[in-house]
């Protein structure tokens, strides 16, 4: 054989070979390598290579397979690589109108992939027309749906401080039952405001017992934090009740001890739960990393029957002399158990004269008592939102650590909550006072809802889930949102994939929304 044809027989199976590699090797979209991945399965780091392609997760090991071929290959050595947070508590969806707040820029740079709306009992009562928006708009999380029953109450029976008739409750019922078939969530409530605060447990009941035949979730902004009417004990128990008699799994929102009233009731609230977590129940909580909640001073201190009916007959009722000394001296109690005027910090935007103020600031100011300032800002009707100061250290740490409580935001606006929760909980209760394990942040930020509230395959890192990843660089995780400056992103989050989509690239959003609505399925059941 000539030294022409040794060299093009050569050329020849090189160029075979290349093609017959080339057919064998499969491509995939990207190679995550790091000595700090965290599957979900609350154990410690290990060493290896996460694959990601077409939106799945598809290889997690120590090694790469030699027939992979990732188009693009990230060196997280060092990062902290996680399933992407799941946040059950927010009201994000307030944001999603079509516009920038589509992105949901503040929770993708706190690692969070998927976020739950229609909290507290609130969003549309048409939860099958939110859902379509959703899918026609785009949004830069997945989004999961509460049908809630505020919102449904409003609808059939108004602002009305009444039980429903049989019609108007089967009407509640019948708008419950079509979220449900569209893919809601559960439902929730809102049974400190009105006009949630109306109904007694019978309506709740009822409501849920549609919802568990969806095998859904009831999800409770419960009906007393404090000692505002029947107590913080006895509202647990009634969460505990309507999840024992309606057959169906129950999660307590933002579990807290709120006010100088219950502060250190933290350990009677978990023995309630573990005694019926027991009994078989489904109790779990959620719990964001603050100790002041976010209000308004309506909400925070004018009792619920002086609500009843709406604004206007709220006004009526301060104006009329029978009905002022009554609510003033209602507000005023109210008032100490928060704590007192200067733990009422303005946060609302929209009234700048009030903004980054204390009410007792405020009250000095204007010459006033902080009760009659108090009142005065209630009946201008806008610009009252506070951050209120009413927590307990040993309270939140003690909720925080019980496995069945997990991490959320409540995120609203005016809050550095909204921009900075998972951050902040990681940062304080993790690296600075050790409360948490990161295995435990991590497992209770993620896999704990997913599994909860049945997500599918999602909050893990594991072959055939979905690619819902973070990595962040464990020295630079954290909030830098405050109650003064609270529109601040959070630092830290190197990459994001929502739905196998970089939604955070090196460290910077990229404005993909690759979020899609999570839809319950009809025969699901809570884990």
């Amino acid at each position: 054989m000539g030294q022409l044809t040794k060299h093009y027989l050569l050329l020849f199976l090189g160029v075979m070979w290349a093609m017959s590699w080339s057919v064998m090797a499969k491509q995939v979209d990207w190679l995550i390598q790091s000595d700090r991945i965290y599957t979900g399965d609350r154990q410690g780091p290990y060493q290896g290579v996460v694959v990601i392609d077409k939106g799945l997760i598809t290889h997690v090991g120590p090694h790469l397979p030699e027939n992979i071929h990732p188009l693009e290959s990230i060196d997280a050595t060092g990062l902290v690589v996680s399933a992407g947070f799941i946040d059950p508590h927010t009201h994000a969806c307030r944001d999603f109108n079509g516009g920038p707040g589509n992105l949901n820029a503040n929770y993708l740079t706190q690692g969070v992939t998927s976020v739950f709306c229609n909290n507290d009992g609130g969003g549309p009562a048409d939860v099958v027309t939110q859902m379509s928006r959703y899918q026609r708009q785009g949004v830069g999380t997945n989004v999961a749906l509460y049908v809630g029953h505020n919102s449904v109450r409003k609808a059939v029976i108004g602002m009305a401080n009444r039980p429903p008739t049989e019609a108007e409750l089967e009407q509640m019922r019948e708008k419950v039952a079509l979220a449900m078939k569209h893919g809601a969530m559960g439902l929730s409530s809102g049974l400190y405001y009105v006009p949630g605060s109306y109904a007694q447990i019978n309506e709740v009941i009822a409501l849920a017992e549609v919802v568990q035949q969806y095998g859904g979730h009831y999800d409770s902004h419960i009906r007393d934090e404090s000692s505002y009417s029947v107590g913080l004990l006895a509202s647990v128990n009634e969460v505990i009740t309507v999840a024992e008699q309606a057959g169906i799994a129950a999660n307590i929102s933002h579990i807290k001890a709120l006010g100088v009233d219950v502060w250190g009731q933290s350990k009677e609230v978990v023995a309630l739960i573990n005694q019926a977590r027991e009994r078989g129940l489904r109790i779990t909580a959620d719990q964001y990393p603050w100790l002041a909640s976010g209000s308004s001073i309506t909400a925070a201190l004018i009792p619920a029957w002086a609500r009843a009916d709406g604004h206007e007959a709220l006004i009526r009722r301060l104006e009329d002399p029978a009905h002022h000394k009554t609510i003033k001296a209602q507000v005023q109690d109210n008032l100490r158990r928060r704590g007192g005027a200067d733990a009422l910090l303005f946060t609302d935007a929209t009234m700048p004269q009030y903004q980054g103020k204390t009410l007792k600031q405020l009250a000095l100011e204007s010459q006033r008592s902080a009760v009659d300032m108090a009142i005065a800002i209630v009946k201008e009707g806008k610009g009252d939102g506070v951050a209120s100061f009413n927590m307990q250290q040993q309270d939140v740490k003690h909720f925080m650590m019980q496995d069945w409580t997990m991490t959320s935001s409540d995120g609203s606006s005016g809050h550095p909550r909204k921009y900075a929760s998972f951050p902040r909980k990681y940062t304080q209760y993790v690296k600075e006072n050790s409360v948490l394990s990161l295995e435990g942040f991590l497992y209770r930020s993620s896999t704990l809802a997913a599994q909860t509230f049945a997500l599918g395959k999602r909050g893990k890192l594991k072959n055939g889930y979905v690619a819902d990843v973070v990595i962040f660089d464990p020295a630079r995780f954290a909030a830098r949102a405050t109650y003064l400056q609270p529109q601040q992103h959070s630092s830290g989050v190197e990459w994001l994939w929502v739905n196998g989509q970089a939604a955070v690239a090196r460290g910077k959003v990229t404005g993909i929304k690759a979020g899609q609505v999570i839809k319950r399925s009809a025969n699901a059941l809570a884990q």
